[in-house]
C-alpha cells in the first residue's frame, strides 16, 4: 500500500537545544538511501512510498538519532493512504496550484 506521511522528529535531552539540523540531516540521508520521494519543510518532512519502506525508514531515523546521543525522541507522524487511485505528493500540490492560477 502506498502512503504519504508527514514526519517530524525532535531529539530530547541532547544538551544542544539550539540546532536540530545535524539530526534532521541524518534522517534526510536515510530517506535518500531508502530511495524515497520526500520533501523537507520548515517543521518536518513529507515522505511517500510503500508503507513498509516508509515505516522502516522512520524507524531507522529513530535508531540513528539515538545513536547520535539523543536519549529521548518525540515524533509526530501523520499518515495518509488512498486505495481508489494513485496520487503523489506533487499531484496534491499541483491541484491547489492549478486552482490558484484560475
Amino acid at each position: 500500500m502506498r502512503v504519504v506521511v508527514d514526519f517530524c522528529i525532535i531529539p530530547l535531552g541532547t544538551g544542544d537545544d539550539l540546532s536540530l539540523s545535524p539530526y534532521i540531516a541524518e534522517c534526510q540521508r536515510i530517506l535518500l538511501e531508502a530511495n524515497l520521494d520526500h520533501s523537507l519543510h520548515a517543521f518536518g518532512t513529507n515522505i511517500e512510498g510503500e508503507w513498509e519502506t516508509v515505516m522502516a525508514a522512520v524507524k531507522r531515523c529513530h535508531m540513528r538519532v539515538h545513536e547520535m546521543g539523543a536519549p529521548r525522541i518525540s515524533s509526530t507522524l501523520k499518515v495518509g493512504t488512498r486505495i481508489d487511485r494513485v496520487q503523489s505528493m506533487q499531484d496534491k500540490v499541483s491541484s491547489v496550484e492549478k486552482l490558484l492560477r484560475e
